[in-house]
């Protein structure tokens, strides 16, 4: 039978068939071939009453280590400019790691109703990305956000404490998913998701909730070539080509379209910061040396 997986919880595999849940397990191969089934997986399996083993993975259109899950339409950052307040670069590396993967980035700021993030909404609207404002405590924004994910595999990312569960709780109010408190004294939350599930969302809607993740892990996360990494910012697309020098890294070379572009107000600030900050992390990768 062939069917999805919804959730990967200590070596087991919950593969919806379209008409029921099963128990599965990983064939031995997988291990051999470094292929590990993932949450959102379209596979083969055989079953034996309710269990059963997955015996085939079909190909991904995309897939993303942390969270770890494949076939995503859209990565919902989730955001908050309060307690714990959500760095712009963890935001912009997820970004590129979208680009790559040729899925949507949604951004959704959470605890608006502490505090309205003006600049962060701001930043992220003026660069091109679906921007949302909501607060799972009172409810303001979230039909909108459930909307906007209609028809859509999602997944939700962002950092422990942003409030993902609290969403999904306030957008599907039957799951009664598990949330943490934010330690006031670290200004970070508690992983209260342990692993990654699909919830069906209706109107053909399906949303994973993950596991969040601290500042310094969002820099072990996929790597992208230098030379690669200035088509994976859609606010640098109307400059590239324009520099002087056809190989312009967009960082100190005279003549440089893009920096001219952040001069003038044209690329916000911020974004271009976490360019260049990305772009050294890119330059130490030795991708040669693995050719």
């Amino acid at each position: 039978m062939d069917g999805t997986i919804i959730k990967a919880l200590s070596g087991f595999y919950y593969v919806d068939s379209g008409s029921s849940v099963y128990e599965c397990r990983a064939r031995g191969k997988f291990r051999l071939d470094g292929t590990s089934p993932m949450v959102g997986d379209r596979v083969s399996f055989d079953a034996d009453g309710s269990k059963g083993y997955v015996t085939a993975v079909h190909e991904r259109k995309n897939f993303f280590i942390r969270p770890t899950v494949a076939n995503i339409d859209a990565l919902i950052f989730i955001a908050a400019n309060t307690n714990p307040v959500t760095d712009p670069f963890l935001i912009d590396r997820v970004s590129v790691i979208t680009e790559e993967a040729g899925c949507e980035l949604i951004v959704c700021i959470n605890k608006t109703d502490i505090d309205p993030a003006d600049e962060l909404f701001a930043l992220y609207s003026s660069s091109g990305f679906e921007t949302y404002r909501v607060s799972a405590e009172t409810g303001e924004g979230i039909a909108e956000l459930k909307n906007a994910l209609k028809g859509k595999i999602c997944a939700f990312t962002g950092n422990s404490g942003v409030g993902k569960s609290s969403i999904l709780n306030a957008m599907l109010p039957r799951l009664h998913l598990q949330v943490g408190e934010v330690s006031e004294k670290l200004g970070r939350g508690r992983h209260t998701t342990r692993h990654v599930e699909l919830f069906d969302a209706g109107d053909e809607t399906y949303i994973a909730d993950t596991p969040g993740f601290a500042s310094f892990e969002i820099e072990m996360m996929q790597t992208i070539d230098k030379s690669e990494l200035q088509y994976d910012f859609r606010d640098f697309k109307d400059y590239i080509g324009l520099c002087r020098f056809a190989d312009c890294a967009h960082l100190k070379e005279p003549g440089c379209a893009v920096t001219a572009a952040v001069k003038d107000g044209s690329i916000q600030k911020s974004r271009y910061y976490s360019y260049a900050r990305l772009y050294e992390l890119a330059a130490k990768n030795k991708f040669w040396e693995n050719k």
